[in-house]
């Protein structure tokens, strides 16, 4: 990808820094624990800095680290097993430019069930049909490079990855995109999740029917997650604006 000017990476920084301000109002967000990060060419990345809860982290904040693990800018370190997902997801994933990876409750409540899988059986859940994948095997703390290979190996060209005992990832081409899909992935893993609480059986779509809202998703010229993420930071304008700092 070609190498974010100075301009747009302080644009970056500030869309990352609202990104995660909206985790926390969202309950996406663990303690200081979970990563979000930007690829922005030249083999480096942006990525949340290690210690900071994410309602405190501000654009400057925010870490630019190389993919070999250097601190290019900030003065934290990167958390280790931030590092090797994210590095390795950035680099063996070419569409992975901006990259989430949460515990966020509902979507992991599904990685902790047998055949925990997210059903097409309403509208918000059909949006990630074709575009999702499930990694069942979870091999502790990601703390090297060949784990991180074998992650960004079963993420391939998917948006979203439920990882196994281990919460979710979700890829996109902006940190607009990104977040609007991991918003909207908890929100159709919330009703699930709730649906089956009932104990009744889920009520499946007619497979015509999910096919013909699959082809309505993919041909849809409206894309709204840039509208619906301006309209996010101009809540954090009004009511954190220090998060652009």
């Amino acid at each position: 990808m070609a190498t974010l000017s100075a301009e747009e990476l302080q644009q970056a920084r500030i869309d990352m820094a609202a990104a995660f301000r909206w985790a926390v109002r969202h309950g996406l967000h663990e303690g200081i624990c979970n990563h979000f990060s930007l690829a922005v060419g030249d083999d480096q990345f942006l990525i949340n800095p290690y210690g900071l809860h994410w309602s405190e982290i501000t654009a400057s904040s925010i870490v630019l680290a190389h993919y070999d693990g250097e601190v290019i800018e900030g003065d934290a370190e990167v958390e280790a097993t931030a590092f090797f997902i994210h590095s390795r997801i950035h680099k063996l994933c070419p569409h992975a430019t901006c990259v989430m990876h949460t515990h966020m409750p509902y979507a992991t409540a599904l990685t902790l069930v047998e055949g925990g899988r997210i059903e097409p059986v309403e509208q918000g859940a059909i949006r990630f049909m074709n575009h999702t994948v499930y990694d069942e095997e979870y091999n502790g703390l990601a703390l090297d490079t060949a784990e991180g290979d074998r992650i960004a190996k079963k993420m391939g060209n998917n948006r979203v990855m439920f990882m196994g005992a281990h919460g979710v990832t979700v890829a996109g081409s902006t940190v607009a995109r990104t977040y609007d899909w991991l918003y909207y992935l908890e929100r159709a893993c919330q009703a699930q999740v709730l649906a089956r609480s009932t104990g009744l059986p889920l009520k499946r779509l007619p497979p015509e029917v999910v096919q013909a809202t699959i082809d309505q998703f993919a041909g849809s010229n409206t894309d709204t997650a840039p509208v619906h993420f301006e309209a996010l930071k101009r809540v954090l304008d009004r009511d954190e604006p220090d998060y652009k700092t």
